[in-house]
């Protein structure tokens, strides 16, 4: 088995064996602790003795030895141990997959976004602590805290390890999908750092929502998050140039836009739209879909993204909807349109994104002294270098002359 495929099938296992230690002991931070303690185990043993004939069983035999390791007394670890059945030939086929369950779990709304971003990686992911870390470009002391702050936040809540009930599933399964759709954007434009894509972090987001889409195959909201998910990847590697500095949408050679990505998200989208209701994850991915159909820049299908934005709005407001909505406005009307668009908008000023967009829209309009300010105002706001140079040479274009 070669390295991806063995990282590959220790992140498939690791939250079905969290599920059933959590299922058969509760626990939940203790347990997640021990199937790490598990799975620093398989990188260290597999490759040289190679993967174990049941590799699932194998990991569940490890992490409960090191859940029993923490119980302090020896009679309790005897009785424990007697229970769990720790026999690594032994398959149990009768535990269910509760992949799902950890999702939730690990998404509960007691916790802050960057928490369930960070859990969600580690106890689903099957990411060590440190490469967690890597991903969130945080010290790893740091990212052990905010781990440890989360499962304690799970505790407290009392959150048990069961389903949502029918009436709270929707709203819990929408956390869920904003999780991924956050950990897909971090690593489609990341927020931080020397480089503008973080491609470990789209996989593991589109990998998780595949499988997402696969205990939730009727679900139109989630097979929309996939389908927006590989629409707007397909165009990775068309966004920066050799040198990676960043290349515009209108700019990008097309023909390095990946075609089977496309393919797969345009044939998930045709199944799922019509076919229950249109929430903002189709919408989105609609949009993204008019994009990578168009074969030059000047062929976009302006009108209808404008339409679906203003779908979109209605369905899911918010700053970012507004903004987005902005450039398809000047796209279909004009800059001053677009800014009249952007009006006061408020509610982005933690974010450089409202500068660089108004730069944008003031440099079509002419207002050149005007684009160039707001340029280098987003320049100071990023802490992504790739976009921080893009907006000082795009200020640098508009320097007034002598």
């Amino acid at each position: 088995m070669s390295e991806p495929e063995f990282g590959d099938l220790l992140r498939e296992l690791a939250p079905q064996v969290l599920g059933t230690l959590v299922r058969r002991h509760g626990q939940f931070d203790a347990c997640e602790d021990a199937v790490q303690e598990a799975l620093l185990a398989a990188t260290e043993q597999w490759p040289s003795d190679g993967v174990p004939g049941r590799p699932r069983s194998w990991l569940i035999t490890v992490a409960t030895r090191a859940l029993v390791d923490h119980w302090r007394t020896d009679s309790a670890r005897r009785r424990r141990e007697t229970a769990a059945g720790l026999d690594p030939t032994t398959e149990t086929p009768a535990d269910p997959d509760d992949t799902l369950l950890v999702l939730f779990l690990c998404c509960h709304p007691a916790l802050s976004p960057p928490s369930q971003l960070a859990l969600t990686l580690r106890a689903v992911g099957g990411l060590t602590t440190a490469q967690t870390a890597r991903a969130f470009l945080a010290p790893e002391p740091t990212m052990a805290q905010r781990i440890s702050r989360a499962k304690q936040a799970i505790r407290d809540a009392g959150a048990r390890f069961e389903l949502p009930t029918a009436a709270e599933r929707p709203a819990r399964l929408a956390v869920v999908l904003h999780v991924l759709y956050l950990m897909f954007n971090e690593g489609y434009t990341a927020t931080s750092g020397p480089d503008l894509h973080r491609p470990d972090l789209t996989a593991e987001a589109v990998r998780l929502t595949r499988l997402l889409r696969h205990l939730q195959p009727h679900d139109g909201e989630v097979a929309g998050l996939l389908a927006l998910m590989l629409l707007t990847d397909a165009r990775r590697a068309a966004r920066t140039d050799p040198d990676g500095a960043i290349v515009p949408l209108a700019e990008q050679d097309r023909q390095l836009w990946d075609k089977k990505a496309i393919g797969e998200g345009q044939a998930l989208l045709t199944r799922v739209l019509g076919a229950g209701p249109v929430g903002q994850y189709q919408i989105q991915a609609a949009i993204a879909a008019l994009h990578d159909e168009a074969p030059t820049a000047a062929d976009t299908d302006w009108p209808q993204i404008l339409a679906l934005y203003d779908v979109l709005e209605r369905v899911a407001p918010g700053p970012v909807v507004t903004l987005s909505r902005a450039v398809a406005v000047s796209m279909v009307h004009g800059p001053t349109a677009g800014l009249a668009a952007l009006g006061t908008l408020d509610g982005l000023s933690h974010t450089h994104r409202l500068d660089a967009v108004r730069a944008h829209l003031l440099e079509q309009a002419g207002d050149h002294a005007a684009a160039r300010e707001s340029y280098l105002r987003a320049a100071r706001m990023t802490a992504s270098l790739p976009e921080q140079h893009y907006l000082t040479r795009r200020a640098a274009r508009l320097r007034p002359p002598g």
